[in-house]
């Protein structure tokens, strides 16, 4: 199966749309900021464009789109993720959209307290699957995927304590556009594919041939 990707819309989906008429996909994973604090009747165009071209898409906001997105979420022909799970083939993937608090008061924020109740019951759902993808918006605290530029990690630390305990194989995050890197928390692999509108994005591949040694490999392309 190969999966792809894309992090940080805000509402700029040409680059999505010029991949997926060049290259065959069997999964679209988008890692919220769909748009740019809304509409959310433009996130439902940007889902359903992508999901003309025959491809299951899973999506989550993020903390720059409104709050009513999740409704044009379920209303598009993409799947919401967010809190929710879903299993394909040996493959369990669940998500949390938004983030932990910021300092801009942004639309989609959650206490840690929230993230860890909601994040930790829907990759509970999936954690006896093969392969398990946890899709956050905010970052893992305290790794490459969530730093500024001044060096502040500003990363969630739920999404962390949850890696931590749960060990999904792999959690794609977004959120912190500078921070476009993969990194490792114990045996997960952590990865910020950076803003698609700068022409970057996540390709996870997921060779099940042989269902007791399942391979998955993953990287940061450009588009």
């Amino acid at each position: 199966m190969k999966i792809v990707a894309f992090s940080d819309i805000h509402g700029k989906y040409g680059k999505i749309i010029e991949f997926l008429k060049e290259n065959q996909v069997d999964l679209v994973i988008l890692t919220g900021d769909i748009t740019h604090f809304g509409p959310s009747e433009l996130a439902g165009e940007i889902l359903n464009e992508i999901a003309s071209f025959d491809v299951p898409v899973l999506a989550i906001p993020g903390n720059c789109d409104p709050v009513d997105l999740y409704d044009s979420i379920d209303n598009s022909n993409a799947i919401n993720i967010h809190g929710r799970s879903v299993t394909i083939k040996n493959i369990g993937i669940c998500g949390f959209g938004g983030s932990n608090p910021t300092p801009f008061k942004t639309p989609l924020e959650f206490e840690e307290v929230e993230i860890y109740d909601q994040a930790k019951k829907a990759l509970e759902e999936v954690k006896d699957s093969k392969v398990t993808l946890f899709v956050t918006h905010a970052p893992p605290v305290d790794t490459k995927t969530d730093i500024l530029p001044s060096g502040d990690h500003v990363g969630s630390m739920s999404i962390r304590k949850i890696i931590e305990e749960l060990n999904p194989t792999i959690n794609v995050c977004g959120h912190i556009h500078e921070s476009r890197s993969t990194d490792k928390i114990g045996e997960t692999e952590v990865i910020n594919p950076g803003m698609t509108s700068d022409g970057h994005a996540c390709v996870i591949n997921i060779d099940d041939s042989d269902e007791d040694n399942i391979k998955v490999e993953s990287e940061i392309i450009e588009i």
